[in-house]
C-alpha cells in the first residue's frame, strides 16, 4: 500500500487597508506642516519649480505680445489712415449735416419754436453758440483764404464767422425775428478731393435752375466748389419756402480741400436762411451738395449727398 505523502500549505496572511480619515489640520498647520515640511501643501523645492516655471512662461508670453503691438504699430502711421478713400470703411462719399440739431430724440430733425417765446427761440440759438465755440476758439488760428490766392493743400482755411452776415451770432442767427439760419457741412474724408461741376456745359439736368443762374454769374477763379441748393421736398413744400439766402456763398471752397488731418482744421460751413417760412406750418427741407463725385440718393432708407430737417415757425 503506498503512503501518501502528505503537503502542508503555506497561507500567505493579505493585510486589508482601512479608510482612515484625513487628520484635521489648523490653518496653521496649512501655512506651515512640520511634519511633511511644507508651506501650503508644498514643499520649498516644489515652490522653487513651480515660480520659475511661471516666471519663465509669463516672460516669454510678454515678449511675444510685445513685438506683435510693435510690429502692429510699426505699420501705422500717426498722421494719416492706413485704409483711404475707396480701400476704407468710410468710402469716398461724404455724407452731409446740419446744425441746429438738438439732443432731444423726440424732437427728431423738427426746427420749431414760437417767435413769441424768447425761450424757444433761445434753446436753438444755444445749440449753435455751442456748435460755433470751436470755429470762434480753435479756428482762428489758421488762414484766411481767398479764390484769388495759391494754396497749398496742407493750409488750414479759416471758416470766418462774421461772413455769416445776418446768420451771424450778432444776429441770433435769425432766430429772434422769425428767419432761422440753418447750417450745412460735409463730412471730413480723408484726402478727398471734389470733382467740380465748373462748366455750363456739363450741369447735371435736375440741378436747379437758381443754382446755374448763380454759378453763371460768378467769376471764373471761383467756380471750383461744392455747390450746394436747398428745396422743399415736395411741390406743396416748395411754394411754402420762400426766400432763402446762402452765407457766405452756395458753395464750399476748393481752398478747403483735401482734409489731411491738419491741426485746427474745421469743416466749412454754409448759413442757409430761410426768411418767409409760413406760421404754423411745417415745411419740410432737403440740401442737397453737388460735385460730380457726390453720389445723390433721396431715399429716406439709405440717403446720400444730401440732408432733411422740417421748419415749424408757431
Amino acid at each position: 500500500m503506498s503512503k501518501k505523502n502528505d503537503t502542508s500549505t503555506k497561507f500567505t496572511p493579505t493585510e486589508f487597508q482601512f479608510y482612515s480619515p484625513k487628520e484635521k489640520q489648523s490653518f496653521a498647520q496649512l501655512l506651515y506642516n512640520s511634519k511633511d515640511g511644507t508651506y501650503l501643501g508644498r514643499t520649498p523645492a516644489s515652490w522653487a519649480k513651480i515660480l520659475i516655471f511661471y516666471a519663465i512662461f509669463y516672460t516669454v508670453l510678454a515678449g511675444l505680445f510685445t513685438i506683435c503691438i510693435q510690429g502692429l504699430f510699426s505699420t501705422l502711421n500717426e498722421t494719416e489712415p492706413k485704409w483711404k478713400l475707396d480701400k476704407s470703411l468710410i468710402g469716398t462719399n461724404p455724407g452731409m449735416g446740419y446744425r441746429p440739431l438738438s439732443d432731444e430724440t423726440e424732437r427728431g430733425s423738427v426746427i420749431q419754436f414760437d417767435t413769441k417765446k424768447p425761450e424757444e427761440a433761445q434753446y436753438w440759438i444755444q445749440l449753435l453758440d455751442d456748435f460755433l465755440k470751436q470755429y470762434q476758439g480753435e479756428g482762428k488760428g489758421g488762414k484766411h483764404c481767398e479764390f484769388n490766392q495759391t494754396h497749398k493743400p496742407e493750409d488750414v482755411c479759416v471758416v470766418d464767422v462774421e461772413k455769416f452776415e445776418t446768420c451771424s451770432p450778432a444776429n441770433s442767427y435769425g432766430y429772434k425775428n422769425g428767419r432761422p439760419c440753418v447750417f450745412l457741412k460735409l463730412n471730413k474724408i480723408f484726402d478727398w478731393n471734389p470733382q467740380y461741376y465748373d462748366d455750363p456745359q456739363e450741369f447735371p439736368d435736375d440741378m436747379p435752375v437758381e443754382l446755374k443762374t448763380y454759378i453763371n454769374s460768378l467769376p471764373a477763379n471761383e467756380l471750383q466748389q461744392v455747390w450746394v441748393s436747398c428745396n422743399g421736398t415736395n411741390a406743396q413744400d416748395r411754394e411754402s419756402l420762400g426766400d432763402i439766402k446762402y452765407f457766405p456763398g452756395q458753395g464750399f471752397p476748393a481752398f478747403y480741400y483735401p482734409y489731411l488731418n491738419q491741426p485746427g482744421y474745421l469743416s466749412p460751413l454754409i448759413a442757409v436762411q430761410f426768411e418767409k417760412l409760413p406760421i404754423s406750418h411745417m415745411v419740410n427741407v432737403e440740401c442737397r451738395a453737388w460735385a460730380k463725385n457726390i453720389i445723390y440718393s433721396g431715399s429716406a432708407r439709405d440717403r446720400m449727398g444730401s440732408v432733411t430737417f422740417q421748419l415749424v415757425i408757431d
